[in-house]
Order: structure tokens, then C-alpha cells, then sequence
């Protein structure tokens, strides 16, 4: 095996993992990384679709007693968890529907460096702007959400169809545009990522299927360890973290690492392929 192959496996499943569900953007992430590494082929995109679903499952293990009580509760028909279940349906549909009509052309045209620093810088100053806002709480937790909240944080998470906006980042800022508190916004967005992100790896495996091949078993392995892992810690870093702060620094990490990208595009600094 590979051993630069291997640790490029590792790389991509570190960024995967830590920025999957912290509001900076894993896609974008993964569109300038791979770009750096060389890795953003067809084999590449097969490797991010593995180390996606891997994140996914660190989710899953982290609110495992929440999924189990929602399950048990489905089948006793408690109305609780029949709630809980319609509002992720409902939040998850604006995003299934937009991207089956415009994702193939968004790919075409915004999958590059520079689209994707660019909002980057927009998405930081739009969190600068909800954090100056005077937070007005009506929702304390995901249990007391109404389907009508649910559809307003699946519209804010089918912004994340721009490459760079990153989908925890539009649906946690807005939850807290919509009323939620930031641990309500956090997790509601958390549990989104689920349907959503599973949705989404299934129809990539679909398309990609030719292109999955046994010889790369082994950076998968490494890939979706280092993006479990990671994942795991920043879901739960991320809970601690806003339990004491708000979410200004991950605004100002995202304006200045997108400057940084446009500014070594147009310098001719970093040779970014798609720039």
C-alpha cells in the first residue's frame, strides 16, 4: 500500500470529520484540500463518499440513547417521537428536492477554489451578523420544535447546496434566526445530518458504483477511522464549546482562511486547479 496514498487517506478523513458538523464547511474543505493533495478524481470523490458515512455513524454513536428511545417510541406510537421523526422528514425534503433539480449544475459551476472561498467569506460575515442580533429563544429543545420550524431549517439547509456554506453552519445560524437556542439549533442540526447525509451517500454510491474498487480498501479503512474519530470529538467539543461561547470565531475562520485562498488564487502563490 500506498504509504502517501495512506496518509492523504488520513488528511481528508481528519478534515471530514472535524468540519462535517462545525459550521465552516466540510465540502469546501474537502474541494480545497483535495485540491492540494491531488486527490480530487473520480477516486476521490469515491474516498469522500466513504469517510462521509463514516461521520455520519459518529453522530449516530454520540445520541445512540436518543435514536433508541425516538425508535422504541415509533413503535409504541408515542406521539413524541412520532413528532420528532415528521420534522427531520420535513427538514430534510427542501434539500432532497433542490438538489435532484439544480445539484448537476451547481457542481458544474460552483466546485471549485474560488466560488467556494468566496462563501466562505459570505457565510462569516452573515454568522458575524446573527451573533449581533438579540437572540429571542422560543425553543429550548429539539422535543419542543413545530413541523413549521422544522421546514424553516430545512430552507436554511438548502443553502448548503453552495459548495462552501457549509450545511451545519446554514442550519444552526438559522435556528437561532428562527428562535431556537443555540443547544436546540446544535443538536436539530446534528440530527438532520443523519437522513441527510445518508440520503445523500446512497444516491453518490449509486452513481459512483464502477468506480468502487477493492484495491482501495485499505485507505477507505484509514480514511473513515480518522473521519469517525475526529467526527466524534468535534460533535461533542462543539456542545461543550456553545454551551460557554458564542459562534463569532468560527465567522472570523472562515473569512480569513477564504482571503487566504483568494489571495494565493490570484497571486499565483497556490496553483489551485480550478482557480
Amino acid at each position: 500500500m500506498d504509504i502517501l496514498l495512506l496518509l492523504k487517506a488520513t488528511i481528508l478523513g481528519i478534515v471530514e470529520g472535524l468540519t462535517e458538523f462545525l459550521p465552516i464547511s466540510s465540502t469546501g474543505h474537502l474541494i480545497l484540500v483535495g485540491d492540494l493533495l491531488d486527490f480530487n478524481d473520480e477516486r476521490g470523490k469515491v474516498f469522500e463518499i466513504v469517510i462521509q458515512f463514516a461521520a455520519i455513524l459518529a453522530v449516530c454513536w454520540e445520541y445512540r440513547a436518543k435514536l433508541g428511545s425516538v425508535t422504541s417510541g415509533l413503535l409504541q406510537k408515542q406521539e413524541a417521537a412520532q413528532r420528532f421523526t415528521l420534522n427531520l422528514f420535513i427538514a430534510f425534503l427542501p434539500l432532497a428536492i433542490l438538489g435532484l433539480l439544480f445539484g448537476k449544475a451547481i457542481k458544474a459551476h460552483l466546485f471549485s477554489p474560488v466560488p467556494v472561498a468566496l462563501a466562505f467569506i459570505v457565510g462569516g460575515l452573515v454568522i458575524l451578523w446573527a451573533e449581533k442580533r438579540q437572540h429571542s429563544e422560543r425553543i429550548q429543545s429539539v422535543d419542543d420544535m413545530h413541523w413549521k420550524d422544522a421546514l424553516k431549517m430545512g430552507l436554511a439547509q438548502a443553502l448548503a447546496l453552495i459548495p462552501g456554506t457549509s450545511r451545519s453552519g446554514s442550519t444552526i445560524i438559522g435556528g437561532l434566526f428562527f428562535g431556537l437556542s443555540r443547544k436546540a439549533a446544535t443538536e436539530f442540526s446534528f440530527f438532520l445530518a443523519i437522513p441527510t447525509l445518508t440520503a445523500a451517500t446512497i444516491y453518490e454510491v449509486v452513481k459512483y458504483r464502477h468506480d468502487f474498487h477493492a484495491d482501495d480498501l485499505g485507505i477507505f479503512l484509514v480514511g473513515s477511522v480518522a473521519s469517525f474519530v475526529s467526527a466524534f470529538i468535534a460533535v461533542r467539543g462543539l456542545l461543550r464549546y456553545i454551551s460557554r461561547h458564542d459562534f463569532t470565531v468560527f465567522a472570523w475562520y472562515r473569512i480569513v482562511f477564504g482571503l487566504i485562498v483568494l489571495a494565493t488564487a490570484y497571486s499565483g502563490a497556490v496553483n489551485w486547479s480550478a482557480a
